[in-house]
């Protein structure tokens, strides 16, 4: 089979090779399944740079999720040939087949299609278990996400809006303002024309946000401690910036905010019901139009490389997925 292989850390233009590699070995409780689509993450480039939390070992196979078609299940397996199934990891999803285990692969509604599948998966799951299961975000609290044009961005707003809250968009761009207003952001703070830290404060009469959803890091979550509520959370997703921020914890004692820290993998190892809970939540709002995750643009699988491009400089508004 053709896969996307990383022998070395390092640029993803330079270390991303399209190769022909072996098909990957069936599990007995899994199932090796023909890949129909791969939301990218962000991420996936750090991971091929070397600069994710968690090095994977080389060499290895980019991307963390994917949905597909079964292929061959193992005589343990609770799948059967045919079945549309969504799966992850950490690596693995750029190629043309992938190998899952039953307790990583979770099976494809029929009333879902192949590009929302692996979107609600990741990308859902960050922000509807980070919200309601970290940051504990009520209904008619006042809800700030940072890098809100982005896919778990998108995701946070929506969410947000499903959970009750009031939602104040951060983004860049007219473009990206356009987006997340459509996508049920109360207020949009384009941060290219306006200081948000002044908007947020103005606009909830100088109390500021309830939660924080924060996937930028750097400058953007030191600015975000300036127009946080008393008593409210920051909720840490990530540190796109690619700077991770440090904090002067005596703002945190004088304004009794908390910084709440968030990693959806973590779950599946301490709370797998959580897991569940919040599948079966998202897929309940899917389904009554509550959710709707957005695809910036599709590439083919062996033009990874653009797809990239598009992430890296940062043209993207919800989620760029390889197809097929």
């Amino acid at each position: 089979m053709k896969a996307w292989q990383v022998h070395e850390y390092g640029p993803y233009q330079e270390v991303m090779h399209w190769e022909d590699i072996p098909a990957p070995v069936l599990p007995e409780a899994g199932v090796v399944f023909a890949v129909k689509a791969v939301p990218l993450q962000f991420m996936d480039a750090l991971s091929v740079a070397g600069q994710y939390q968690i090095k994977a070992p080389l060499p290895f196979i980019p991307g963390s999720e994917a949905m597909g078609v079964v292929l061959k299940a193992g005589s343990k397996s609770r799948f059967s040939p045919g079945d549309r199934v969504v799966a992850g990891g950490l690596v693995g999803a750029c190629a043309e087949q992938m190998a899952a285990l039953d307790m990583v692969a979770e099976a494809v509604p029929d009333d879902v299609s192949d590009t929302d599948a692996p979107i609600l998966r990741v990308t859902y799951e960050t922000a509807c278990l980070g919200l309601g299961h970290r940051a504990g975000l009520q209904a008619g609290e006042t809800l700030l996400v940072q890098g809100a044009a982005g896919g778990v961005g998108l995701a946070a707003v929506q969410v947000g809006k499903a959970l009750g809250a009031r939602v104040i968009a951060v983004a860049g761009g007219p473009e990206k303002a356009r987006v997340c207003r459509e996508n049920g952001a109360d207020l949009v703070i384009d941060h290219q024309e306006s200081d948000f830290v002044q908007e947020v404060k103005s606009a909830t009469g100088g109390r500021g946000a309830d939660v924080v959803f924060e996937p930028v890091g750097g400058e953007i979550f030191t600015r975000s401690t300036k127009c946080i509520a008393w008593g409210g959370r920051v909720l840490v997703v990530g540190f796109a910036s690619g700077e991770i921020p440090t904090l002067a914890v005596n703002r945190a004692l004088v304004k009794h905010f908390s910084v709440v820290g968030f990693n959806v993998a973590g779950y599946f190892m301490h709370a797998p019901q959580a897991i569940a809970d919040a599948r079966a939540q998202i897929l309940a709002w899917y389904r009554a139009g509550k959710l709707k995750p957005v695809v910036h643009a599709a590439f083919p699988m062996k033009e990874a490389i653009a797809a990239f491009d598009e992430i890296a400089q940062r043209r993207v508004c919800g989620k760029v997925v390889l197809t097929a």
